[in-house]
């Protein structure tokens, strides 16, 4: 079970969902051409089999056959969520195109049912984090880690997290009427590469990378 710690029970159980089938993964992956996985995934492959991917900024390779994630400045291998998370996204990509078409949570697949949670443990804290300057803050925070600005909200921003996968960020300023809300928004294609569990954990991220960025 993966115990990554500090999170509600909710995010914990998308956590332990994922640690629950990686030995099966494995299985599935170890049968299908390293070729097969690069291609489909975008990840890219060198000489020596060994798959190399950036998440969440971050760069890592995964070592064929024994499909072990490592980071790749160091060589230590990554954490047993890491190894969970990117080896899935490997077990499901398909080679789809990213669409640039977004999608609230409630959108994805079952994604009605973890609707309210994800807004909760996500959205609304990334609300709360940034504050009564978070309109500023949210800018000053998410502008160095985007990929490009989005015309969505007071401001939005996309972000690549995986090869083929991109996450958007948007903000809507309050007023004296309706407080400051955030969204985090997921393409329509997100799906073709991980489960909606999976891609509930890349949320939940994305707000820690950018609240981080805020209150360092």
């Amino acid at each position: 079970m993966l115990r990554p710690g500090g999170h509600p029970a909710g995010i914990q159980k998308w956590y332990d969902r994922l640690a629950a089938v990686v030995d099966q993964v494995k299985e599935r992956l170890q049968r299908k051409p390293v070729a097969q996985l690069a291609r489909r995934s975008g990840c890219s492959l060198d000489t020596t089999g060994t798959l190399h991917l950036t998440y969440f900024w971050q760069e890592y390779r995964i070592g064929t056959p024994d499909l072990v994630v490592r980071h790749a400045d160091t060589g230590q291998e990554a954490t047993s969520f890491i190894q969970a998370l990117l080896l899935s996204y490997l077990d499901k990509a398909d080679n789809t195109p990213p669409s640039g078409q977004w999608i609230a949570y409630r959108d994805l697949p079952d994604g009605m049912f973890y609707a309210n949670a994800f807004r909760g443990y996500a959205e609304n804290e990334l609300a709360r984090t940034l504050g009564d300057d978070g309109l500023e803050a949210f800018r000053r925070a998410a502008a160095p880690l985007s990929s490009w600005q989005l015309d969505l909200g007071s401001a939005g921003y996309a972000f690549q997290v995986l090869p083929r996968v991109h996450l958007a960020a948007v903000y809507w300023q309050g007023d004296e009427d309706f407080g400051s809300q955030a969204s985090i928004l997921f393409e329509d294609t997100s799906p073709h590469y991980l489960s909606t569990d999976g891609l509930a954990v890349l949320g939940t991220h994305l707000v820690n990378a950018i609240t981080r960025t805020a209150h360092p």
